[in-house]
């Protein structure tokens, strides 16, 4: 069974609203499913009502929006929508409530379009998990409608779904299977957290019981060794740096979380081996301030990369700054005259994206301050941090099943470290996405678009990377490569699995 077979009943009731190329705005789209997949649509300012099985419910108005809509038929046979009983700004403003509508509902179908185009495209999509149980299909199609069910706070139909999951989303299945059982996870703790029909907003506290950090820690070392996301994020914000750095003799460098938690400052160790390496003038003097909450943890990787550039004939200073990005400052940062700053950011600032906006205009207002040479910033390429649950667990269920997909293809089935970094890593961050909201969910990845935007909003110009040919070169030490893509997008460098975006690089200055 194909998505557009599951979709056409509701493509279908779609075609029958005869939607003009006036009526739909500037984009003049058709309403064909292989079309409303390639639109660009663009959030909007207003929720959906709750999501149904029946496109009526969708199109329903909202309580804000109480006046009578009326369907007139014109002789050619193309839709027009009035307002009964307003003047002429109540029919703009019900017309322009149409069309967001409209959108809405093509960014809807493209998301749901795309994410069983995940399960069909791959080969397993015709393995059966369990006798009598479904294909991948029809796993796909129940995430969806437990999706759905959760987001309309229907616990019975959310908890008969999930009991049905529960069987199929298997944790050493199939890769679709496995990442649907972090998903499933996380519909669980949702619905656990939420409100009855009728209430607003999750009971609190909305967060899940915190995993310990060991296995937290060891996940991520996993997660660094066997995948190339991470490592792909180090060698361009180094390659950068260097670049920054070049005929300078007194540099300071800035990591904000500071290696994500990684032992050893294997970033930094990598780093200061170009250093020593290149020609003059050479170093006089080269400092690191490390940001984070666990000071203990930062002094121990300081003394081990101070002993390290020693063995180099380098000097090295470390500094450690207790706080998190919120609270940085300006004069928090020794920073003194005449050393090259660069500020270095892996997977952080979508920490501080709040709904609010404030906390990460505040950190990236302070890193202005900081002058630096170069900022290097490494998010994930995905948009998590949509206004609507649906939408944020559509994009994430397309992402992170490919992520799991380029987990098959570099670890046997029941290798045990895999199951390690799917559970205690990735895992992790699903379930932030899927079940936690307000200060809680801190998963907010955003695409590399919106990073751009936010970027020069606050004052930074881009600072193109060029270095395909390095980046193509780096990747061809990870075995199998087959899968992996590498692309440049307006200075930017992203790395894929099938040309499913998954981790950008970009360069800016002030």
């Amino acid at each position: 069974m194909s998505p557009a077979c599951y979709l056409k009943p509701q493509e279908d009731q779609l075609q029958q609203l005869n939607y003009n190329e006036e009526g739909m705005g500037d984009n003049g789209a058709e309403l064909g499913l292989s079309n409303m997949a390639k639109i660009d649509l663009y959030p909007v300012c207003f929720n959906l009502p709750p999501w149904d099985h029946t496109l009526s419910a969708w199109f329903s108005p909202p309580l804000e929006l109480t006046r009578q809509w009326k369907k007139q038929r014109t002789t050619n046979s193309v839709a027009a929508i009035t307002v009964v009983g307003g003047d002429d700004a109540d029919e703009d403003r019900s017309d322009c409530a149409r069309k967001l509508r409209f959108l809405d509902l093509l960014r809807t179908y493209k998301q749901k379009i795309s994410a069983l185009e995940v399960v069909e495209e791959s080969p397993e999509s015709d393995v059966v998990f369990e006798e009598g149980s479904g294909d991948g299909m029809r796993l796909v199609q129940l995430l969806i409608s437990c999706a759905e069910a959760v987001a309309c706070r229907d616990r019975a139909q959310a908890s008969a779904l999930l009991c049905e999951l529960k069987a199929s989303a298997l944790v050493l299945g199939t890769s679709f299977q496995r990442v649907a059982s972090c998903f499933v996870q996380g519909l669980s703790d949702r619905l656990a957290l939420m409100q009855p029909l009728g209430a607003v907003g999750i009971v609190g506290p909305a967060t899940v019981p915190p995993l310990a950090l060991d296995k937290k820690a060891e996940a991520l070392r996993l997660a660094y060794e066997l995948c190339p996301y991470l490592q792909f994020g180090h060698f361009v914000a180094n390659a950068s740096i260097l670049e920054a750095l070049e005929g300078e003799s007194s540099v300071h460098v800035v990591d904000l979380g500071m290696t994500q938690g990684l032992p050893h400052g294997l970033q930094w160790r990598q780093l200061l081996d170009s250093l020593a390496s290149r020609g003059s003038p050479p170093l006089r003097r080269v400092r690191i301030t490390g940001v984070g909450a666990r000071v203990e943890h930062l002094q121990s990787i300081g003394d081990e990369l101070k002993s390290y550039a020693a063995s180099l004939g380098i000097h090295l200073e470390f500094l450690v700054l207790e706080s998190n990005l919120e609270n940085l400052r300006t004069d928090d940062f020794e920073i003194e005259q005449g050393e090259v700053v660069v500020v270095n950011s892996i997977l952080q600032l979508h920490c501080v994206v709040k709904e609010s906006r404030g906390a990460l205009n505040s950190v990236l207002q302070v890193i202005h301050e900081l002058s630096p040479a170069v900022l290097v910033l490494v998010e994930q390429d995905s948009s998590h941090n949509g206004p609507f649950f649906l939408g944020r667990f559509m994009e994430a269920l397309h992402y992170y099943s490919a992520i799991f997909d380029s987990l098959d293809a570099m670890l046997p089935k029941y290798d045990t470290r895999r199951a390690k970094v799917e559970q205690f890593h990735f895992a992790e961050e699903i379930k932030n996405i899927v079940s936690c909201e307000g200060p809680a969910r801190v998963e907010r990845h955003e695409r590399v678009d919106q990073w751009r935007r936010r970027m020069s909003r606050a004052g930074f110009h881009p600072a193109p990377i060029k270095m395909m040919a390095q980046a193509k070169q780096w990747l061809a030490k990870f075995k199998p490569t087959e899968g992996y893509t590498i692309a440049e997008e307006k200075g930017c460098l992203v790395l894929g699995w099938k040309s499913k975006p998954i981790i950008a690089a970009s360069g800016w200055k002030c």
